[in-house]
């Protein structure tokens, strides 16, 4: 079995799809429907990868995300969204640490591909 991914989205059909993919793939995978919910699971399970929308109720993805680097400063955020990776949302994200932004959808191969490559830098 490979490291955990956490996967924080309010859409449950989509965490069950990525949820799939992954755990096909040998991942451990857990899963939270709010940013809140996602802080929460972050501290429990320390994954090495968190997969997360930006848009969600309760507390929205960029939030959740500065919290999970107040606790771990070299946690591996990625944020899935429907803006534009050049919102300034996006750009402030950036300048604090998210490694990546990638628009909706999250197509398979670079679920899988982001998977592989942070569980490779955990490995190092």
């Amino acid at each position: 079995m490979r490291g955990t991914i956490l996967v924080v989205e309010d859409d449950v059909d989509l965490i069950e799809i990525y949820r799939e993919i992954l755990e096909m793939h040998q991942f451990d995978v857990k899963t939270a429907l709010n940013g809140k919910d996602g802080v929460e699971k972050f501290t429990e399970f320390k994954p090495y990868l968190v997969i997360m929308d930006g848009d969600m109720p309760i507390l929205d993805g960029y939030e959740a995300f500065k919290q999970i680097k107040e606790i771990d400063k070299n946690a591996n955020v990625i944020i899935v969204t429907g803006f534009s990776e050049f919102d300034p949302k996006n750009k402030e994200a950036i300048k604090q640490g998210l490694i990546k932004v990638i628009s909706k959808p999250l197509g398979v191969d670079d679920l899988l591909a982001l998977a592989k490559k942070y569980n490779q830098i955990k490995a190092e």
